[in-house]
This record gives structure tokens, sequence and C-alpha cells, in this order.
């Protein structure tokens, strides 16, 4: 069924979401409130966008064109009447395109930061993939692995441009290897937990192309309080 909800609490923002496929996560709040922004970046890219809560969150915190792909004609045209509801049309711009194919449709070393809530799971013998082909694609290395994620990013970014994701931590080794073989230098992570004294679930990594040496590890990120509320700092990241 679809729907016009809120975009939490993001300047009276509104999103179209079906809740038949899937609807976006606290996974696209964090990203776009962690990864580095500044007055220079021209052209920001938002892989595998959904119904494009990433680029409408970052629509307001810079004023760099917003382009979003999704490989899901049906979700794209969802994201498409959330853009225009919001009047967006001029900052934010909508491809349904697969992203493997990205070197036919875009000039490589051309977009100063690219943002990505990649599919999480592997697919193997062991994978239960009967359900909602939306949700298969979302949530399944199906049509997106993290190689192809790497091997397009290195094509698109400008030299030192960013490359910005959300995983599970137990991708985290994964994700340093192939960065190191893309050459996309790890500078900044943020381990993300569910609550304090909890394992650690997810991870935000923000990589640089050709980037030098240097890493930040940036302090625990904790999602709830003992209570089950949200905590501050993911309170104000809503606001």
């Amino acid at each position: 069924m679809e729907v016009l909800n809120d975009l939490v609490n993001y300047q009276d923002l509104k999103i179209y979401q079906n809740t038949d496929w899937f609807l976006f996560s606290l996974d696209s709040v964090l990203l776009p409130n962690f990864v580095t922004l500044n007055k220079n970046i021209k052209m920001i890219m938002d892989l595998g966008t959904g119904n494009a809560p990433i680029p409408l969150i970052l629509s307001t915190k810079t004023n760099a064109k917003i382009i979003g792909i999704e490989i899901q004609k049906d979700v794209c045209e969802l994201a498409r009447k959330t853009i225009e509801y919001n009047s967006l049309q001029d900052r934010i711009e909508l491809y349904n395109l697969d992203i493997k194919n990205l070197k036919e449709h875009f000039v490589g070393d051309t977009v100063d930061v690219i943002t990505c809530n990649p599919p999480y799971f592997k697919v193997d013998e062991q994978s239960n993939l009967n359900e909602d082909s939306h949700k298969v694609i979302a949530r399944h290395e199906v049509s997106l692995k993290l190689d192809d994620l790497m091997k397009i990013s290195r094509y698109l970014l400008k030299n030192n441009g960013v490359l910005a994701l959300v995983h599970r931590t137990d991708r985290f080794l994964d994700i340093l290897r192939l960065c190191s073989e893309y050459g996309l230098e790890v500078k900044k992570i943020r381990f993300i937990y569910p609550k304090i004294g909890s394992e650690s679930n997810m991870i935000l990594v923000e990589a640089r192309k050709n980037g030098g040496v240097g890493l930040k590890v940036l302090p625990p990120l904790y999602v709830h309080e003992k209570n089950g509320d949200y905590t501050e700092e993911v309170l104000e990241m809503f606001q």
C-alpha cells in the first residue's frame, strides 16, 4: 500500500513509501549525518537510492547537485513522486539504472561524494530469498555486490573524492579489503550499537579515493537508551 509519511522532522519533508515493499530505516538517517560535506562539493551520487530518503536528507545539508540511482523502476518512480511533491526537482535527479552499468551513462572522475546503503547479505545456498523481489534486491547481493560498488566508486569519484556507506559490522573486513584493492583509503569509521552493553551490529565507513594515510575512529554511536527510547544523539539527527 502506498503511503505519504513525514521524513522524520526534516524541514517538513514528506516521503512516499510502499508498505508492501520496504520502509526506509534508521540507516538512511545515520549515513547522511555521518558523511563529510563541505561548501566545495558540487555533485553527490546516492547509489541504490530506493525511495530517496538519503538524497532528501542531504538536500537539507548541502547545496550540491544530488543524483540518485535506483535499479527498480517502480521504486524509482515512487522516489520521483516524492521529489516532485517536495519541489526538489532542481536539486535532486533520479535515474532508473543498474549501478554496474554507470560507466555507460556518466563520465568518470566527476563525482565529489558517493553515499550508499547497500544490500547487506551475501547470497549462498543458505540464503532465504522466498520473499518479495523488492525486499530481496534491497537486502541481498543479487544485483549489487560490494566488489561492484567499490569498482564503480573508483571510476566515478574525483581524486580525493569520498565514498560513505553504512553496513553490517560483520562485513567490515570485506569493506577494508575491497577499499584497499580499489585505492579507496578508509579515513573515518564509527561503530553503531543498539544500546550500551550490546555488540556493534552496524558500522559507518568513509573512504577517499587515493587518500593519504590516517584513520579517525569516532566515538561509539548508541541508538537506544536502556528503556528503549532513542538516545539524544539519534533524536538530534531526526531534527
